[in-house]
């Protein structure tokens, strides 16, 4: 019987054999695996199970589903495939459909994306103008909750921001944020409640 186990940093948080045709991910409370994490979709992805083939879907999350390091829509899984959401793990254990000589890559969250530079965030009006922010986690929140949030997550894509809640939306150079958010270049300036942030890589 397939199961997946979901890790943070490394450290197993849950286990959970996969026992229905589908398996849903995300951070609202009535899904079967709950991630409460604002880099998470409320349904973010989708673990479906057929003839004891075991895929995932994304379901039109804003941060994306990753497997092995590459970005999905849907995939076809295999023992000891890495589905990343959010800065989660979800590992798949499958005995009767082996990986073959494919060796298991673990995909530490300090270790993903092909941007491997370290960023910050300086603060370009108001009081705190000169302020610099270093963006240390993999997922970054910022901005007056219950207003308007925004969220930078480091994948292996670079650094992309979403707006998570709020109105108006987040701004990158003078335009809203699409839904799908960005990926922030150097030198982008972030609109926020009425703060402008520049993005700098260092």
């Amino acid at each position: 019987m397939p199961k997946i186990v979901v890790l943070i940093d490394g450290v197993t948080i849950k286990e959970m054999q996969l026992t229905k045709d589908r398996t849903t991910v995300g951070r609202r409370p009535y899904n079967d695996v709950v991630i409460d994490n604002l880099a998470v979709s409320g349904e973010h992805a989708v673990f479906r199970l057929a003839s004891g083939i075991v895929s995932v879907e994304d379901l039109g999350s804003t941060n994306g589903v990753y497997v092995n390091g590459q970005a999905v829509t849907s995939s076809v899984l295999r023992d000891s495939d890495v589905v990343e959401i959010g800065r989660y793990q979800v590992r798949l254990i499958d005995d009767a459909n082996p990986a073959g000589d494919k060796p298991f890559t673990r995909y530490p969250a300090s270790e993903s994306g092909v941007e491997q530079q370290n960023a910050l965030l300086r603060v370009l009006t108001g009081a705190s103008a000169g302020r610099e922010m270093p963006l240390t986690k993999v997922v970054s929140t910022f901005g007056k909750p219950g207003v308007v949030v925004g969220s930078i997550t480091r994948s292996r894509r670079g650094w992309e921001l979403t707006h998570v809640e709020g109105k108006p939306r987040c701004t990158v150079n003078g335009v809203p944020l699409e839904p799908d958010g960005v990926l922030l270049k150097q030198g982008d300036t972030i609109g926020l409640a009425g703060i402008k942030l520049e993005f700098v890589l260092t």
